[in-house]
């Protein structure tokens, strides 16, 4: 068990794997939530180091054990993965230049420019090279997921990338894990409103940005769209549902 760090944890992780271990990532939040209900309140490395294996021994009891292990990735998929974050990263960059140069002054927007010129380059790049991996290593699933309305080529190349648990989970255990599964905050005979909570938020992200287009493209998630919105919901809140449905649809197609 070791807590994710921002990808730090990669090279251990896909190490004891190579070595045949089993292996949990977990959100480091999750761990010192777990840390603290065993009446651990102070944090040093050790203590951190003892709760991680606390949590570990509690895994091994539990029947879903398989949920909670980090997926073997190959190679490839960890190369589309570096394809899809550097992209990110890009368009940050990107949209960050662009704010700068709505308010810089005359004498540096030549350099703004110029940087936002090398940027677009870069991007257009990143994007020819993601797509040529994913064509070479997953068009199975790659065309199966863009036959759905409202999945394009980044949105595909994301979720076959930091989604490798697709079509190998359940239909709530995959909801949960992008962060789109309503959580309860029910208390004797209050009813709390319902909230989306953890999950993966990048992923979330582009999934969100999918659903949109989804909304008003693709039959099945429009339909259900109106529906929610003429039954009184709120429009963010039915968006939110459609994401629901939508990763399940696509979650259905990759296991069958």
């Amino acid at each position: 068990v070791m807590e994710a760090t921002g990808g730090l944890e990669a090279p251990l992780a896909c190490a004891l794997q190579a070595a045949g271990l089993a292996v949990a990532v977990v959100n480091p939040r999750q761990a010192r939530d777990f840390a603290r209900a065993t009446g651990q309140l102070a944090k040093t490395d050790r203590i951190d180091a003892e709760g991680l294996a606390a949590l570990g021994r509690m895994l091994l009891t539990r029947a879903d054990l398989a949920r909670y292990l980090k997926p073997l990735e190959s190679a490839e998929q960890q190369d589309l993965t570096a394809w899809v974050a550097r992209r990110r990263q890009l368009v940050t960059m990107l949209v960050m230049e662009r704010q700068r140069l709505a308010g810089a002054r005359r004498a540096v927007r030549p350099s703004i420019k110029a940087l936002i010129r090398a940027i677009e380059q870069q991007l257009e790049r990143v994007d020819h090279d993601m797509g040529r991996h994913v064509t070479t290593h997953f068009a199975d699933l790659d065309q199966l997921l863009r036959s759905t309305g409202g999945i394009g080529p980044v949105v595909s190349a994301t979720l076959i990338a930091e989604l490798p648990e697709l079509g190998r989970l359940n239909r709530r255990q995959i909801a949960a894990l992008v962060g789109v599964a309503p959580i309860a905050r029910d208390s004797g005979q209050l009813r709390g409103r319902r909230r989306i909570q953890g999950g993966r938020a990048q992923l979330r992200h582009a999934l969100y940005m999918a659903t949109v287009v989804a909304a008003h493209h693709n039959p099945i998630i429009r339909a259900h769209y109106l529906h929610l919105v003429a039954a009184g919901k709120l429009k963010k809140v039915a968006l939110i549902a459609c994401m629901r449905k939508l990763i399940t649809i696509l979650n259905a197609m990759a296991r069958t």
